[in-house]
């Protein structure tokens, strides 16, 4: 029987890499971790597998921002010094495959212009900056998915709890024409609620940093790329929950992000 195969990155800075493989291996997946120079040197190929996940770290430091420098890895490198990696990347779309950036690996996505995606594939038209609260925030937030979202990584999901650990978590959009167009594309996938109003919010510490629209997590317009700032592959079992002993809903939410990623591959991929 043929497995889905995952891609998972790891590599200058990059720190997330086992519990994301973890969350895609016990979600029926086969996952492999993959330095980021074995694709860089051709060692690897992004188009032998069936979806590509980008970890939470701190990609070089973050010393040009946020997945800067990465960003720009991916745009303009030549494997071997031929092919285009940018090339390499939209052929694994092409192939119907699916993206997954969580914290460092959105801010990466975003970086690269892979999100918001559309007719903006390629193009820096959103971004994720500093909380505006100017600290480093590690908490936990509730979340609402978005009802019409055509997220493959969120079906069936209505609400889900997950911890944040960044510092540039901010969501902006260039303008609000872009903000218009994700809202009425419905790319706007995950906000961040008041947990008492079950609305999206940004009040503080709710919203942990103060995105626009209360965004935690937006996808391209065919719901194959997905980027959050929260760390579902940190919620991979029970016990990761803060309040697990009193919890009688003994459910790892992290791991239906993944889960549902892999189904769906395995019903229109393999």
């Amino acid at each position: 029987m043929k497995k889905v195969k995952v891609l998972v990155f790891w590599g200058y800075g990059i720190n997330c890499e086992v519990e994301t493989a973890y969350a895609f291996k016990v979600s029926g997946a086969e996952p492999e971790i993959v330095h980021l120079s074995e694709i860089f040197f051709g060692e690897k190929r992004i188009s032998d597998y069936h979806i590509l996940c980008f970890p939470g770290g701190f990609l070089d430091g973050d010393h040009l921002g946020s997945a800067q420098a990465c960003a720009h890895r991916f745009k303009f490198l030549k494997i071997k010094g031929k092919i285009p990696l940018w090339e390499e990347l939209l052929k694994f779309l092409n192939q119907g495959g699916l993206i997954l950036g969580i914290c460092n690996g959105f801010q990466l996505l975003v970086k690269m212009g892979l999100l918001p995606g559309g007719k903006y594939l390629g193009q820096r038209k959103v971004t994720l900056t500093y909380n505006i609260s100017g600290r480093f925030e590690d908490r936990w937030v509730y979340l609402k998915v978005n009802p019409n979202t055509p997220c493959i990584f969120l079906k069936g999901l209505e609400e889900i709890y997950l911890p944040v650990r960044h510092g540039e978590g901010n969501f902006i959009a260039e303008n609000e024409e872009i903000l218009e167009e994700l809202k009425k594309n419905n790319q706007i996938a995950l906000q961040y609620i008041d947990p008492e109003t079950k609305e999206p919010t940004l009040k503080y510490p709710f919203n942990p940093n103060g995105s626009q629209e209360a965004i935690a997590g937006i996808c391209d317009i065919t719901g194959r790329i997905f980027g959050l700032m929260p760390h579902p592959e940190a919620f991979n079992h029970w016990t990761n929950h803060p309040r697990w002993t009193r919890e009688k809903n003994k459910v790892a939410q992290g791991l239906y992000i993944f889960k549902n990623a892999v189904d769906w591959v395995k019903i229109n991929l393999l």
